[in-house]
């Protein structure tokens, strides 16, 4: 547990030592939400969707945190490439705990990210169904997160320099984000895309969050938080063997 602790606060501190990650990870996500919400605001008011900013708001936030949890993993190559991961893997501590550990601070750095863009949806005119379920909201975030940080990691895992990480990466995220439902109703669509989102787990993430926001779902919150949470414990678990074979 020490080392659990060690590793997730010294993720908190390399997090907010940098300012400049801080702005610049916010760009995109507010990108979206100002650029999508207040242009399609008018199509999708008259086609009968009602507001469309508080549609869009718990995807942006998904997007949010999908973008930070899941390039957790270049710290782990940074790590390694300036030998500050091998002084943590000869340390008289199960590789679990490691991977636990960077997970946590991942997860916990991304689900702040996340609180951040929620505020700022209300600078957009967002205003939660139910105020007094924002702790709950915070706790799905933190799942979501803790989902993708340790895919990110498993994959930085097998990984030895940036450039790979980031080419699989922007191939990865982009069509999880897009084809989540962030961006339109997963009502109504054309079943290949809806097999799609089916199997996307960022779908149950921003699925969750319109629940617990909005009061709305399209999977509904027990399936929401099962798949998520079985996800979760299976990428830990993979990841947990990929980082395990990392030579020192």
């Amino acid at each position: 547990m020490r080392t659990i602790y060690i590793l997730w606060l010294r993720q908190l501190k390399r997090y907010t030592r940098s300012r400049s990650r801080i702005i610049g990870s916010l760009g995109q996500p507010l990108l979206f939400l100002f650029a999508f919400g207040f242009g399609f605001s008018p199509i999708y008011q008259r086609a009968g969707g009602g507001n469309y900013i508080a549609f869009l708001a718990p995807g942006i936030i998904a997007q949010g945190i999908l973008f930070t949890a899941i390039f957790a993993g270049i710290e782990l190559i940074w790590d390694r490439q300036f030998g500050f991961l091998k002084e943590t893997l000869v340390a008289p501590v199960s590789r679990l705990e490691i991977m636990i550990g960077r997970t946590l601070g991942g997860a916990t750095i991304a689900t702040l990210q996340g609180v951040i863009i929620f505020f700022l949806t209300l600078l957009a005119g967002f205003r939660p169904a139910n105020w007094w379920l924002l702790l709950p909201a915070v706790a799905f975030m933190f799942l979501i997160a803790t989902l993708f940080t340790a895919l990110g990691t498993a994959i930085a895992s097998t990984m030895s320099d940036f450039q790979g990480f980031q080419l699989i990466m922007n191939f990865l995220i982009m069509p999880l984000f897009f084809l989540s439902g962030a961006l339109f109703p997963l009502d109504g669509i054309p079943p290949v895309l809806a097999a799609i989102a089916s199997f996307n787990p960022l779908s149950y993430g921003v699925d969750g969050l319109r629940g617990v926001l909005l009061n709305a779902t399209h999977f509904g919150m027990g399936r929401d938080i099962a798949v998520l949470s079985a996800l979760t414990v299976l990428v830990l678990l993979i990841g947990n063997y990929l980082f395990s074979k990392i030579e020192i």
